[in-house]
């Protein structure tokens, strides 16, 4: 049974990118505590298999198809729930896009435009129309998934440790906007996660030889072990806890 400080019964819960990988995770860990979860990205047939599988454990999913880097598409998904009367209790930013590996100075501006329309835009205007409707509504929490890159960036990886960090700035800021609404804002920064995401360092085993001597504990992490930091900073343990980052890396900042 869902300890009461960590349970979500009676709450909708939107997460992004949750086709696969950490968000796929989380959607799983916040059904579980309650919560009645809306797993969207790009791909809805993969979101509806992630719903189906909540479903046939007991939790209560659907899907929808969100591009968060095209703001019509945000408009569109919220103003569907709200002609349904459904009401997004907590928000889970996830998805995220990083299509170039190599030199910043070498990035065209359309990767460029991909990385940072769907990393910033993309979790700004989310978090605007979900946390207009909590706002008038006295209570809500998000929760952005930032990265370890925002603190220091990787090599290869410099425009999508620049959004990273943007993340983490753009969440200190709503938090302090929003914390006289009732409506709380903090991050989770995770190391590096076995994901599709991460396969061009975790398949790599030259790559993963150098980050696991850089990581204390000696390895990546399950997209499983991220997904309890989520849910504590949504849950009502966390109720006095706004605009904070919470690292889960396995000591790799330390």
């Amino acid at each position: 049974m869902t300890d009461s400080l960590l349970a979500l019964d009676g709450q909708t819960a939107l997460v992004t990118g949750a086709s696969r990988g950490i968000g796929e995770a989380i959607a799983h860990q916040l059904a579980a505590a309650g919560a009645r979860v809306i797993c969207s990205s790009r791909k809805i047939e993969a979101c509806e298999e992630v719903a189906a599988a909540i479903r046939a454990a007991g939790g209560q999913a659907e899907a929808a198809a969100l591009h968060v880097g095209d703001p019509a598409a945000i408009d569109a998904l919220f103003a569907a729930l709200d002609a349904r009367g459904v009401a997004v209790d907590l928000l889970v930013n996830n998805a995220a896009a990083n299509p170039y590996f190599g030199p910043m100075i070498d990035m065209d501006l359309d990767a460029y435009a991909k990385t940072v329309d769907v990393n910033l835009r993309g979790y700004f205007w989310t978090t605007v129309q979900a946390a207009k409707r909590m706002a008038a509504r006295g209570r809500g929490a998000v929760v952005n998934i930032a990265s370890v890159n925002a603190r220091r960036p990787a090599p290869g990886q410099g425009v999508y440790s620049m959004t990273k960090a943007g993340i983490v700035n753009m969440t200190e800021g709503f938090a302090k906007e929003l914390a006289a609404s009732g409506v709380r804002v903090n991050a989770v920064l995770p190391g590096l996660t076995e994901t599709k995401f991460a396969s061009a360092i975790t398949s790599n085993p030259q790559l993963m030889g150098m980050m696991q001597k850089l990581i204390p504990m000696g390895r990546s992490a399950s997209p499983g072990e991220i997904a309890p930091a989520v849910h504590f900073l949504l849950s009502p343990a966390a109720s006095y806890i706004t605009g904070t980052c919470v690292t889960v890396d396995g000591g790799y900042l330390a």
